[in-house]
């Protein structure tokens, strides 16, 4: 038996984006059984990309055992990058196939080591289309980018 059998969470993320760049915010809901665990956070000057991974990123890292995890975004850049481009870059030293730097490098570094400790199934959903996490996610993201707003 694996070290994580029987343990599936359920992760919807989103990120948001007040200006791009500007202030933004990411939001997760990790579902495990009856449990439900939300978490959000912001940056002042940011990208949507950028709140997209850190959703990603934050909802792995807050598990704290090995898990399967099925985590759902509306991001196409965070699916297809996790499940496609990454490994290219990471064979080109971080570059793309045009020799340039990769963008968001550190955030997609991030997300492959928290990736790694999981078993995850990366599920691309449309947004703003009633999935009730997805939509949850989004309204903490969006709560998240206008606090910082406000602070700035």
């Amino acid at each position: 038996m694996t070290e994580n059998a029987g343990r599936t969470v359920i992760v919807a993320t989103d990120g948001a984006c007040k200006g791009n760049p500007g202030p933004g915010g990411w939001g997760a809901v990790l579902r495990w059984g009856d449990v439900v665990k939300t978490l959000s956070g912001g940056e002042a000057d940011t990208t949507n990309n950028r709140m997209e991974l850190m959703a990603a990123i934050e909802a792995l890292a807050a598990l704290k055992r090995s898990c399967n995890v099925e985590l759902s975004t509306d991001s196409v850049y965070v699916r297809d990058g996790i499940t496609k481009w990454v490994f290219g870059w990471q064979k080109n030293g971080w570059k793309t196939a045009a020799k340039k730097p990769v963008a968001n490098a550190d955030l997609w570094q991030r997300l492959v080591k928290e990736s790694a400790r999981h078993k995850v199934e990366w599920i691309w959903v449309k947004g703003h289309a009633g999935h009730g996490d997805n939509e949850m996610a989004d309204q903490l993201a969006s709560d998240a980018a206008l606090k910082v707003a406000r602070t700035r």
